[in-house]
Parts: C-alpha cells; structure tokens; sequence
C-alpha cells in the first residue's frame, strides 16, 4: 500500500471517529448509569444540598429507593418513611447538549444540580419520564465532578425515588438494580442469643410426650453451600452454619437470602453404631422447605413442608464408625407453599424469610419393634384417661400412670387402646395445670424390655355453654371461662423463627402468665413441641393456627369479614392437599397437648378456601376441641367460633348477626388493639417506619391510657355476649412496634403486675 493510501485511511478514520462522537457523544457526557448513593432519612440540616457539605456520616445504598410494589420501580434500597435525602456525585466530560432529568418519584420531590435547585416535583409518577433543564437550569452543570442532591416526601400509598441526569434526546436504558442476597441485618440480639455457642445450641429433648433415654443431638456446626445448579451436590463447601437456626438469621452466623432457583446444602459427620436388631432413625423438628437427606452418599428420605417434625430410617446406609449425612434444602418462600409472614421483601406485617433447618436435627435408636406414637385423650367428668399405641410390631405395651412418683392406674394394650380410671383425678387448669406421667414399656414374649417412653397427660375437657342471655360462652371442665390472651407470633432479632434457646422461649410464657393472660393465639406459626410442653406445665391455653400460604392471582379471596354472603378462594388441586397434609401433621404432633383447646385453620382471608370442607374436616378430626375456621376472616357456617379482627379498639359488629347467623356459635374478638410504642435502641431497623395501630402516641403515658381503653371496652364487649379476647401483641416484631415487649426482650412497656391488675376484671365470672 503507499503512503496517500495510508494517509487517506487515517483521515477517513478521524472523520468516522468524529462523525461517531457527534452522535452519541451526549449519551457518553451524561451521567453514567450507576445507583451509588448516598442516603439520609433524618433532617440534615442547612446545606445539605451543596457540594461543599460533608456527607460522610450518611449511608451508602444503591438506588432507586422505595417501597416493592410500586409501579415501575427499580428497588435498590428499601424506603418507607416519610423523607429521604439524598446525594451523589457524577463527572461529566462535556455538558449534554439537551440535558435532561431520568426521574420517577412518588412524591413530591427536589432535585439539585451542584446546590442550585433544578426541578419541584409535585405528585407522583407512575414511570420514569424525563423533565427537559431549561437554560438556566442546566447552566448548574460543568464538565468535571458534579453534584446531585434530592429531597423526596412520601405522604400515601407505596413510594419511589430515583433521578439521573441524561440527554432527552438520547435516554439511556436503566440496568436491573442488583439483586441482594443478604437480608437486613439488625443490631438487635437477645440475651439468650448472646450466649448462644456450638455446644449449647438447642441440647434439650425436643420431644417431651415421647422420650427416650438413648438419643444423639445433631446440633452444632455444620458445613454449608448455596449452588445454582439443585441437584448436584457441591464441589466446594462455603464455610459453617449453626443448625438450627436458620440462613438467614444472625445465630446461623451467614445471613444469606436463599433464591427459588438455588440449592442450599448441609454436611456434617455422626458416629454410628448399627446393632443387630436396632432401627437408627433420623428426626427433623422442622426443616422450610422441600428437603432430601442422604447418609454415605445414599437418599435416605425427602419431606415437602417446613413446619412440622418429619423422620427418616437410615438403618440400611448406616455403616460402624463414622458416617457423612448431607441435606439438600429447597425454599421458594412464597408461591403457594406454607409459609406465614415470612416474604421475599420483608416490610410491614411481612416478615424476613426463612430457609432450612430451622428447628433440632436428632437421632435415636430403636427395637425393630418398638413404640411410634402414643394418642392420649382425657375425660374430666369420668377423671380417665385414654391411651391408643402407634407401633413397629404387635407385641404389647405395659401403661403405668404416675401422680407424684406412685403409680395411680395401669393396663396392657395388646392392640390398640386402653382407658385407665385415675382415683380422684386432679382436673388441668390454668389456675391448677396438674400433669400425670406416663411410662409406655413394649415387652417382648420373655418379658424383657423392647422399647420404653415417658410421656404425660392433663386431663381436662373443652367445651361451651350458653348463658342465661342466651350466648355462648367457653367451658373447661365444665367451668366458663373468659380467654384472654395476645397474638403472639414467636419471632425474635436474632434467630429469625427460631427462638434462641428453650430459656428464651420459656421467658415469653412466664411473663404472659405473670401479666394475668391465660391464654396465648399462636399465630401462624408452629412452634418446637417444647414451647406447648412449658404452656402445658405452666397453665396457658392455647389457640394453635394452621401456617398461611398462598400466592398469585385467586390465591387469597375478597375479604367481606362477617357479612353475609361470603367467598372462597380457588386452589389448584396439589396446593390444596398440602395444605390438608400439612394441616394433618401440625393436629398429629401437637394433639396430646392439654394446653391447645382451640385449632385455627385459617387466618383473615389468607389463602382461605373450600372453607365448609375444611372446617368439617377439622372437627371431625379432633372432637376434643374447638375449632375457629377463619379468625377475622370470611364468616362460615361451620366449627363453633365467629371472629372478629377490629384496629386499634375492640369491636363486633353484632348488627350483622340477621337471620341469627351467629346464633349458633362463640363471639369473640380474635385481634384488636396493636398500639404501638418505639422504644430507641431497640428497635429492628431505625430506618423505616416503625408503626402500631391507630398512629403512634406521642408519650408512654398515652401509650398506657390507649391499652387501658382496650381493656376496658373488652369489658364491656364481654358483658354483651363476647367470649374470648386477643390482643396484638407480645412483642415487637420487625417494623411492627405494638409489642408490650420490644423485639429483643431487653425492654417491658407495660410491668406485668400493671397487667395482671388492668385483667383481673376480665377473668371474673360473667352474670
């Protein structure tokens, strides 16, 4: 080639360079993509919008800030208080030649270009859009290092900022704001969470009514990994994991947000000693959601549902020695799975998720043949007590019932039950929560022992009676009794839905007994079946809820409450059948307990549906109890309860009892109250909107009057024919500040000997 032809390239290429940066040299000049900010939600004082202003004390997120659920928005950074401030800074190489702002707000917003003020935006919008800079404005601009600052004032509904400088007449498209994988993380800790270690993580017995001597705790450190890919096992493991508590909990020690598409995987090593003759038996109290475990590299077992014990037999990989036991976890959290409050974008009522071993992983050795199960039922009038036995085998069960050491009946079951007289029975109360002990011995045909348990039994009976007004009122033991209890949802700081020891979960039950409640709504949760043996020994009724679940679009029906005419949702036919399944595993593990008197199938109208099925289906179940199909949710004609939810004061709308809908069943207010009280330095995240029902009061003396009210419009509610009363709640949970604790426990807003005396009035016999 010569040298005019080179040179004819090279200024061929100069022009095509200049031609290019004509063209798209305004989108190169305007501010370059990025969501790096600075953030404020208190007022910062004067200046904050100049660029001489120092911003080092305020927060770094990634835009756009705002709520999940408003339209269009791209959330880097949860918002929902009532300001944010807002700052960063962008270098330009040359000024746009039509500079333009990229903005969507919801509401009203500032916007400041190097401290001038560029745009007042009043409203909301529903989408990005830009707004032209007049000269003037854009004068505010310099090639260099420039300054951004925004002020934005949230009144209503959801809320969303986010702003870039661009050229109107080249708009960029925005990237996908960066999916986080780390769940907020709050400095709030229990004291129990504080002392919690490897060695002393959940030791107790996790199964109180079947206990065996011989047993092994897998509690402790176990190694973990997330993989994309969900079944294969992981090449590389990511480091530890304190089981039970869960992923994404501060006890688990990785607080990591599990995605539908990943795999998170557990491995650890046990000793085994396989004996002739012996099952080796793998128990889980809870494990969200589906899992598969595998011994030695061999499937063991798989379970779907993440709120109830589950066991595997692992007899046949079990080898002398030690042995490798790896779990495989999958959660998707919402979907139409059960799940509760737990959502992927924890904000006001809904909670942070929960993936994995949340409750004790344990093993324990049995007889081939052996005990699986003991069904106890009680009668108070006949002081008895009946016991049927699940077995391995056909060989018979000794029963000896205890009081205080010394053997009060006994019988042998040679196939299914035996009903035992117990001299002068002492009844189960709150007031007197007396328990006898059960020793179950299966015996072989020499007589030698094949297996034994201990368990126990309170005997009393639930029921209802009408009052001389003609209303329905509770019964135990033929006695009427006013509940009265709190919604109480069993989350905590630090362990998510794992409490942080037994000691912890115990504290929770004592001082609501000591406050005056005889009674507490476990709230869309089950619990480790230690929590109903404390509540039994210690003389709490309780109310136990089914776990809500549901998801999409007919999932959830119209909410009407207790007007006529009520809805369903519709659920395909598999969601539907776990929802019985799991619904059958919560009444079979927790059925024994004599503290439960009521069961809860569904909450409001979450995921409620084939609510006449189900209702029928649950008092045919469990005869013993009382069942309150839909609390605050769709009224039905069925079970024995109609609930009514009312913020922040109680109420029932008894107007709506036409026909005499609600003749035939209990009255009661299953939710009220929910007043809120912050407590600083104890609060979840301080920088979100921290709320209680009814607004928030502007000191704790009106705090106190607002609770008084409640109590005594309850009074006045019970002389009018109600029967029950549950108030919102026992603690703080998350952005929820109604608790008459805080969330770490740490703080009491109400003594409870105040309590205890504001109730006493409520546990009064009623005319």
């Amino acid at each position: 080639m010569t040298n005019d032809g080179s040179k004819f390239i090279s200024k061929y290429l100069m022009l095509l360079s200049g031609l290019l940066l004509s063209l798209f040299g305004s989108v190169a000049n305007a501010q370059e993509i990025n969501d790096k900010w600075k953030f404020q939600l208190n007022d910062p004082g004067e200046r904050w919008q100049q660029p001489d202003f120092s911003d080092s004390e305020w927060s770094d997120a990634d835009g756009g800030f705002g709520t999940h659920g408003t339209p269009a928005a791209r959330i880097g950074q949860v918002w929902d208080t009532d300001s944010i401030w807002l700052r960063k800074s962008f270098d330009l190489k040359s000024v746009p030649s039509k500079p333009a702002l990229l903005v969507h707000h919801d509401e009203d917003a500032e916007v400041y270009l190097n401290g001038k003020l560029v745009a007042k935006l009043s409203g909301y919008s529903t989408q990005y859009h830009t707004v032209p800079l007049e000269p003037t404005q854009a004068s505010a601009i310099h090639v260099g290092k420039n300054l951004m600052a925004v002020h934005c004032v949230q009144k209503t509904g959801g809320q969303f900022i986010d702003v870039h400088v661009v050229d109107s007449q080249n708009v960029p498209t925005l990237p996908k704001p960066e999916l986080s994988t780390k769940p907020f993380q709050s400095e709030l800790i229990t004291k129990w969470g504080a002392e919690v270690t490897a060695e002393n993580a959940w030791t107790e017995y996790p199964r109180p009514q079947l206990q065996r001597s011989n047993w092994t705790n897998l509690n402790g450190n176990w190694a973990y990994a997330i993989t994309s890919n969900q079944s294969e096992m992981p090449a590389e493991w990511a480091g530890e994991i304190l089981v039970p508590f869960p992923l994404e909990s501060k006890l688990g020690g990785v607080q990591r947000l599990l995605d539908s598409e990943e795999s998170l995987w557990y491995r650890r090593s046990f000793e085994g000693t396989p004996t002739e003759g012996k099952r080796t038996l793998l128990n889980f109290e809870a494990v969200d959601y589906q899992c598969e475990a595998f011994v030695n590299g061999k499937p063991v077992g798989s379970h779907t549902g993440g709120n109830t014990p589950f066991t595997f037999d692992i007899t046949d990989a079990l080898k002398a020695g030690r042995n490798e036991l790896i779990v495989r976890v999958e959660d998707a959290t919402e979907e139409w799975q059960l799940r509760g409050k737990q959502t992927l974008n924890a904000r006001g009522i809904w909670y942070t998720q929960v993936s994995g071993i949340w409750q004790t992983v344990w093993i324990e050795e049995v007889a081939s043949q052996h005990i699986s199960d003991l069904k106890i039922m009680t009668d108070a009038k006949a002081g008895s007590i009946t016991i049927a036995v699940d077995r391995e085998g056909s060989a018979p069960v000794e029963i000896k019932v205890k009081d205080d050491g010394k053997v009060v009946a006994s019988a042998t079951i040679e196939s299914e039950s035996a009903t035992l007289a117990i001299p002068n029975a002492k009844l189960w109360s709150p007031d007197t929560p007396h328990l006898y002990t059960i020793e179950a011995t299966m015996l072989d045909s020499e007589g030698a022992v094949l297996d034994q348990i201990q368990s126990y039994a309170g005997i009393r009976d639930v029921g209802k009676v009408k009052d001389t007004n003609g209303n329905w009122r509770f019964t135990l033991n033929g006695e009427v009794i006013f509940h009265w209890g709190p919604l109480d949802q069993g989350w905590w700081p630090d362990g998510l839905l794992t409490p942080p020891s037994d000691e912890a979960m115990l504290f929770d039950i004592e001082w609501l007994k000591s406050s005056g409640f005889n009674m507490i709504r476990k709230h869309i949760k089950v619990e480790p079946r230690r929590y109903y043996y404390h509540c039994d020994r210690l003389g709490m009724m309780v109310w136990q809820d089914q776990v809500s679940g549901g998801s999409g679009e007919g999932a959830w029906p119209k909410w009407t409450r207790l007007d006529p005419n009520p809805i369903d949702a519709s659920w395909p036919a598999e969601p539907h059948a776990q929802f019985m399944r799991e619904l059958e595993w919560m009444i079979d593990s927790l059925e024994n307990h004599p503290s439960i008197v009521c069961w809860v199938p569904f909450n409001e109208a979450w995921g409620q549906h084939l609510t006449m099925e189900v209702g029928k289906w649950t008092v045919e179940r469990d005869p013993s109890r009382l069942v309150n199909i839909a609390s605050g949710g769709n009224f039905w004609p069925v079970g024995d309860i109609v609930d009514e939810h009312r913020y922040p004061h109680p109420g029932f709308p008894f107007k709506l009892n036409t026909n005499g809908r609600f003749d035939d069943f209990i009255k009661v207010i299953g939710e009220f109250g929910g007043h809120g009280y912050p407590v600083k330095g104890h609060l979840w995240d301080t920088n979100r909107r921290n709320w209680g029902y009814g607004g928030l009061p502007e000191t704790k003396a009106e705090y106190k009057d607002r609770y008084t009210t409640s109590i005594e419009k309850l009074k006045e509610l019970q002389q009018q024919g109600i029967a029950a009363g549950v108030y919102t709640q026992t603690t703080d949970v998350e952005g929820e500040i109604n608790g008459l604790m805080t969330y770490d426990r740490k703080v009491i807003k109400i003594p409870a000997d105040e309590l205890a005396e504001l109730h006493e009035p409520l546990l009064e016999p009623v005319d």
